[in-house]
């Protein structure tokens, strides 16, 4: 007898999955690909649009020519503010542009000076001011410096979307990636912002389906469904908003550490953007405050530098065990080399601490990085207050790397003595979220109580005197 099963497609920057999930959302089957970039008209890198199709095609008809899996739904989780230009046939037109791709000054000028000014412009549309990484600055870049090729655009789709369009043959958006620091949504209104019309670019966009819908279409003989696909830092949430009711912050740990907190619908300050604060969008419309810290990419250039300096292996850190000796020796020792930590409290955030440090003044590797995870978890603190701010919460979840480094854990837990700290592990959370997005359409069996993993950090460090810096 077949097993029936969501597929999932998992559209990431450098790794492309697509992964099986069983009745009971166990993984049963995963399969994984990588190719090369290519380059947009200027020579800046981008996605290769052209094989990510290949893949997306390639990689479907093979699991649905298994005999012993009946695929009964199809759901995407991409990464977000790309988009991907097509035709009037579905055809990409341009370069699916890199979000890192710079972005012309005088064009942001032209546009933030049109439309409000970059403070309350950023404010209405829970957008900092990133460029590229605003999606809709890509559409309008397109009008002004290339109106032929704009010309040929029928929609432009979020990244979730033009996946899911190779499977439905439908073109939607969805709000998810809509409402994810595009300069597209207004939050003040929960509509398009009106720059949108007033440069005709809402003729650009795809209608607007709920990220829960599916479609039914015939594919091998038979019918599925299919989703519309959802931005990656929302689906993740959603394993975790259906298993626990009590209001929660959730930190999403890799190179970027996102604390989002689904229970905190206080409208975003103009302090608040300074510190990279923004919203998200879930799938069911309610917003979700965030507030992002490049800690993960810290760590990763920081144990290079401990490795090289005190000659151990790249991953050494993975060895050392948090002692409570060293963090009291740290803390009387003050080695604060000069670095006012009271800057922590004002914005914008510094991009590092430990960066300044002497590695010199230290005795040993396992002291720095002691201090270097004092350094990070310092800067969490007023990343993740600035979110717990205005709502009840009393739980923090750490999903991600970070979550497995004891030393994070129980400085995090000595900074928020009166939060319950878990560190907790769902297995590929975001290709679940995808797939649990669309459970009642597929999925006739009740939720398992045991898709996320717990371990409770209770720690008896107290806050004061670590070099801690709370957000007033």
């Amino acid at each position: 007898m077949k097993i029936p099963v969501c597929a999932v497609l998992d559209i990431g920057k450098t790794n492309k999955k697509l992964f099986l999930f069983d009745e009971n959302y166990r993984i049963v089957l995963e399969n994984s690909g990588q190719f090369p970039e290519t380059t947009d008209e200027d020579g800046d890198p981008c996605e290769d649009v052209s094989l990510l199709t290949e893949w997306v095609i390639q990689s479907l008809q093979n699991i649905l020519a298994l005999e012993e899996y009946d695929v009964k739904a199809i759901n995407f989780s991409t990464y977000g503010a790309s988009f991907v230009h097509v035709g009037e046939d579905g055809t990409p037109v341009a370069p699916l542009y890199n979000y890192l791709k710079p972005y012309p000054e005088t064009l942001k000028k032209q546009f933030y000076d049109t439309y409000g000014g970059e403070q309350e412009f950023s404010r209405k549309t829970a957008s900092p001011i990133l460029g590229s990484l605003n999606s809709g600055m890509i559409i309008y870049r397109l009008k002004y410096e290339n109106p032929e090729l704009f010309a040929q655009i029928k929609y432009s789709l979020h990244l979730p979307q033009y996946v899911a369009s190779l499977v439905s043959g439908q073109f939607a958006s969805d709000i998810t990636s809509i409402g994810c620091h595009t300069n597209l949504w207004d939050f003040d209104i929960n509509e398009y912002h009106a720059w949108v019309t007033q440069e005709q670019i809402m003729d650009k966009l795809a209608p607007t389906h709920p990220g829960d819908l599916v479609t039914t279409q015939s594919m091998n003989g038979q019918k599925r469904l299919v989703g519309v696909g959802l931005h990656d830092s929302s689906a993740a949430l959603i394993p975790y908003l259906v298993s626990f009711q009590e209001p929660f912050v959730l930190i999403s740990t890799g190179t970027w550490c996102i604390s989002l907190n689904p229970f905190n619908h206080t409208p975003l300050t103009n302090e608040e953007l300074q510190y990279d604060c923004l919203c998200f969008m879930q799938y069911n419309r309610k917003p979700v405050k965030a507030s992002r810290l490049f800690a993960g990419y810290e760590h990763e250039q920081q144990t290079k530098r401990l490795s090289a300096h005190f000659e151990k292996e790249a991953n050494y850190y993975k060895t050392v065990a948090f002692d409570n000796t060293i963090i009291n020796q740290l803390k009387s020792d003050k080695k604060t080399d000069g670095i006012d930590f009271e800057q922590l409290s004002k914005p914008p955030m510094p991009k590092t601490l430990f960066g300044y440090r002497d590695l010199a003044g230290f005795d040993s590797y396992e002291q720095a990085y002691h201090q270097l995870i004092l350094d990070i978890v310092s800067q969490q603190i007023v990343s993740t207050g600035l979110v717990l701010t205005g709502s009840s919460v009393k739980r923090i979840f750490v999903d991600g790397g970070f979550g497995k480094n004891p030393i994070y854990m129980n400085l995090l837990a000595a900074a928020f003595p009166e939060m319950e700290i878990f560190a907790a592990s769902v297995a590929q959370a975001t290709s679940l979220g995808a797939a649990l997005s669309i459970h009642r359409h597929w999925n006739n069996k009740t939720l398992p109580p045991d898709l996320i993993d717990l371990r409770f950090y209770n720690s008896h460090l107290t806050p004061d005197g670590l070099g801690f810096v709370k957000n007033s």
